[in-house]
């Protein structure tokens, strides 16, 4: 049942993530616009330019709710690194119960009033050109850590099935990641030698 519950809570939060990876190529392609607009023709939009911080706002906030999925938050690992499993897992739910949701909630609930102000003044950009309907991005600090609340549930549910024992501590590694990148990247130079009949593979 649990790891039913987990899955499902992973599910939800991989949606998150995917949605955060369609809004950062939404806002490379919006950068890339105004940074030709700007050096190559001598010309820009202003709403383009706010867009580029409201489409990083949106890639920040949601990002928050997915990288906790992922174990992905910075930490000092001092001393977690050489705990077993069972007390990594503790600590974090222990960081669930007394940081994460009391935080979120906080947050989540009073920053509502300040979207609601912001959508009976119609407040939009003081500059001409701005966008309009500045309520939609200030919506997504309220949503977003509703959406951390969800995601913390599940991470709790994730670290209880370690500390139970039903599955391994599955943490993000970052390291691991760079090694990965240089692996690839080293075959990828062998391949391109040994194309250009230069070398062999090693």
């Amino acid at each position: 049942m649990l790891l039913k519950l987990e899955r499902g809570f992973d599910k939800f939060a991989d949606a998150i993530g995917n949605f955060t990876a369609i809004v950062i190529v939404l806002m490379i392609l919006n950068v890339t616009y105004d940074v030709i607009m700007r050096y190559f023709f001598n010309t820009g939009s202003i709403a383009m330019q706010e867009m580029e911080w409201h489409l990083f706002s949106v890639v920040i906030l949601l990002g928050i709710s997915y990288t906790l999925k992922e174990d992905g938050h910075v930490r000092v690992d001092l001393i977690y690194d050489r705990l077993t499993n069972k007390k990594k897992a503790k600590i974090n739910m222990v960081g669930v119960v007394f940081f994460i949701l009391p935080v979120a909630l906080l947050i989540g609930i009073e920053s509502i009033p300040y979207v609601v102000e912001s959508f009976a003044s119609n407040e939009q950009s003081g500059d001409p050109g701005g966008l309009p309907y500045r309520w939609i991005v200030k919506s997504m600090i309220p949503l977003s850590f509703f959406l951390l609340i969800i995601t913390a549930i599940g991470f709790f549910i994730k670290n209880l099935n370690v500390y139970k024992g039903l599955h391994e501590l599955d943490e993000y590694n970052l390291k691991g990641e760079i090694e990965n990148l240089k692996n690839e990247l080293n075959q990828h130079k062998h391949h391109v030698v040994d194309i250009d009949g230069k070398g062999d593979d090693k």
